[in-house]
């Protein structure tokens, strides 16, 4: 019985089930970047996808973005929030959705950080993109995907093709 349910275990991926899901239902991560954008997403979250994905398909992240400032590590540390490297999947749609959440507040201190939050995301992505995500140690951590992923979603430049010729 105990082998039974430790080799059930072993099998389940977090980042491609639902925990209550049955066996043949699928719940990716692609669709759950789906549903946050589905959202009243912020213009300044459309706009830093726009910006990535333009980027992205126009330079391929060939050059050597910069890593994160100190100052930029302490503001995500004031909200609690892990360098993008060591962000698991589950924390980033989290962060995202509070990003989104903030971006509408009424206080103008906390959209300001929300949209420097999302500017330093933005920069670790690339970053990480950059470098092949050579940096990341460990599997769990994909929070890149995550972020990407909404990224992809959002932008109005993600049904573009990336070759005009075909």
């Amino acid at each position: 019985m105990l082998d039974d349910i430790i080799e059930k275990r072993s099998d389940f991926d977090l980042t491609s089930r639902s925990a209550f899901s049955r066996d043949d239902a699928v719940f990716t991560s692609r669709s759950y970047a789906a549903l946050l954008a589905k959202n009243n997403v912020p213009f300044s979250h459309k706009k830093a996808a726009d910006n990535y994905i333009v980027i992205k398909r126009v330079f391929k992240f060939q050059a050597v973005m910069s890593r994160i400032t100190n100052a930029e590590k302490a503001l995500l540390q004031k909200y609690d929030f892990n360098t993008l490297e060591y962000t698991t999947v589950k924390q980033m749609y989290e962060e995202i959705a509070l990003l989104q959440k903030w971006a509408a507040s009424s206080d103008e201190k906390l959209r300001a950080d929300a949209d420097t939050i999302l500017d330093i995301r933005t920069k670790e992505l690339k970053f990480l993109d950059a470098n092949r995500y050579a940096n990341i140690s460990n599997e769990i951590y994909k929070g890149y995907i995550a972020l990407e992923s909404y990224f992809e979603e959002i932008s109005k430049f993600r049904d573009t093709p990336t070759n005009p010729d075909v």
